[in-house]
């Protein structure tokens, strides 16, 4: 899976997309999954299919917001979720740092694991 920033209505959104083969492209977006043709441009099939709903596109998606190690995870999927609540912590550079929901909804995905490392940006989870 590749995380990729498409702009939609002038406003940037940041969208998973994978290719399960070859022409068929899934864009997790906001919550939502969407089917689209890797012919036909991306950010316009995604704009068609959330038409009204992008204004929450990608706040729902939880980031890495530094590099490091997944040292716990606090919540489970299908779990409600408050903003602000402590989602999971992540370990770096000796210090323990706590990784919150932006928003309030319920956890969709966890794409993480304990002990794991990641990147400034990977997508940790999903709140929808």
């Amino acid at each position: 899976m590749q995380k990729i920033r498409i702009k939609i209505d002038g406003k940037e959104h940041l969208v998973m997309v994978e290719e399960p083969e070859p022409g068929r492209l899934v864009v997790h977006a906001g919550g939502e999954v969407l089917e689209v043709r890797s012919e036909q441009g991306i950010a316009e099939q995604v704009e068609e299919k959330l038409k009204g709903k992008l204004s929450s596109a990608g706040k729902g998606l939880v980031e890495a917001p530094l590099p490091g190690i997944i040292f716990d995870i606090y919540v489970k999927p299908g779990e409600k979720v408050a903003k602000g609540k402590k989602l999971m912590s992540l370990m770096a550079m000796k210090m323990e740092n706590e990784v919150v929901a932006p928003v309030s909804g319920v956890v969709k995905e966890i794409k993480v694991q304990r002990h794991m490392t990641v990147a400034k940006g990977d997508i940790l989870c999903v709140i929808g």
